[in-house]
């Protein structure tokens, strides 16, 4: 198939349901921090997979992985045992806190399945989940009402009742939102499509303190900061707080689709047989690509490389902060950095789009990387140009 650009357009307009926002591009192939269209032009991705393509497009080792997977079980339900689910599992467990894991397809689901087992584990009448203002947890009834941003909950009332919001680093807040039906405190230690929000000094103890304290779940969504990403296995990791349960997904298969949850091992119990399941979840192929990418990042050293990836972008970020009006902020740290303006940030997206270089805007006003770790500093700095010059020339 060789259609243009265009042409798939329109094959998207009459058969697709127009649900997302799209570019008008077709993409067709991709290489390390390289992606292609369909008429051959070359793109510097900063946003691989929305985030999900740890180390850019194809990875050969991931590809060599799959390869070798798909010629021997593509898919297998989980009513029978499987190795390469087993294997991941200790691998995820021994680079965390010793847990238990269970497999899925998104982060959606992930958290889904964190908030089956916070209920399921929670004393009679304990069931309600302090969650935090510009979050996000998920596209499902359960994880949608967990994001506590309202333009995601228009249409859909009545929502599921249970979760109470709080602003993100109000410890006080929080303290005052704990009740009797209070089971679970739910955050993401770095807030993602929030802003990439970082937790101010002591928030994430003083939410270990509190859970302590009052007999509450700690579970952290590190969808989006899991699996090196921050230069650290995990972001809590980072900050040295250990959740109860942490949820992962994106970059945990280097962009097959794949999700998982682990907990401690005195909760596992709680999710009883036929209580929760996924048809697809941590199938042979899956597992294969989670097996690869963690591999990939010890063989390769891209957690040291991730934090000195984090530094040079911020310090060519601080350099546009403190020569540019438009620029308010720069946070992040590893491979997950946001540049917050002043101004709307949307014709950036498009300016650097028609640059080619592929960056993303949340919360209207965030320019938000996530690129591949394995990224070279030339391409960085090559596509950190693209980025310099479209602010410089405003908006």
């Amino acid at each position: 198939m060789s259609r243009s650009s265009q042409e798939i357009i329109e094959l998207f307009d009459k058969y697709v349901i127009p649900n997302y926002t799209r570019y008008p591009v077709a993409l067709t192939h991709g290489e390390g921090p390289f992606i292609f269209d369909a008429e051959g032009n070359r793109y510097i991705d900063f946003f691989p997979g929305w985030g999900c393509n740890l180390f850019g497009h194809s990875p050969k080792p991931v590809v060599e992985a799959l390869e070798h997977q798909v010629e021997r079980l593509l898919h297998v339900p989980n009513s029978w045992y499987m190795e390469e689910q087993g294997v991941w599992a200790q691998m995820l467990s021994e680079r965390s806190f010793g847990g238990k894991a269970f497999f899925c397809n998104s982060g959606a689901e992930a958290n889904e399945a964190a908030i089956k087992l916070t209920r399921l584990h929670s004393a009679k009448g304990k069931y309600k989940i302090i969650t935090f203002l510009n979050s996000f947890h998920g596209r499902s009834m359960a994880t949608v009402t967990a994001t506590a941003q309202e333009k995601y909950h228009q249409g859909l009332e009545p929502l599921l009742p249970g979760f109470v919001y709080c602003p993100f680093g109000d410890l006080e807040a929080v303290k005052n939102a704990i009740d009797d039906e209070t089971a679970a405190i739910m955050l993401e230690p770095i807030q993602g499509e929030g802003g990439v929000n970082m937790p101010p000094k002591g928030f994430l103890e003083g939410l270990r303190a509190l859970c302590d304290e009052r007999g509450l779940l700690l579970v952290f969504d590190e969808v989006q900061t899991g699996c090196g990403r921050t230069g650290e296995w995990f972001a809590y990791q980072y900050f040295g707080v250990t959740p109860d349960i942490m949820t992962l997904a994106k970059t945990i298969c280097s962009g097959v689709a794949a999700g998982a949850m682990l907990c401690k091992q005195e909760l596992a119990p709680s999710l009883r047989k036929g209580m929760h399941a996924s048809t697809f979840g941590g199938n042979p192929v899956a597992a294969s690509a989670g097996i690869a990418t963690i591999k990939m990042v010890e063989e390769y050293g891209y957690l040291d490389l991730a934090k000195k990836m984090g530094e040079h972008i911020k310090a060519r970020m601080n350099q546009w902060k403190d020569e540019l009006d438009i620029v308010a902020d720069v946070r992040g740290v590893g491979a997950m950095i946001g540049c917050e303006l002043k101004i709307d940030g949307t014709c950036f997206v498009q300016r650097c789009m028609e640059n080619k270089v592929l960056i993303n805007c949340t919360h209207g006003k965030v320019i938000r990387l996530l690129p591949a770790v394995n990224t070279p500093f030339d391409v960085l700095d090559e596509g950190l140009d693209v980025i310099e010059a479209a602010l410089r020339k405003g908006a």
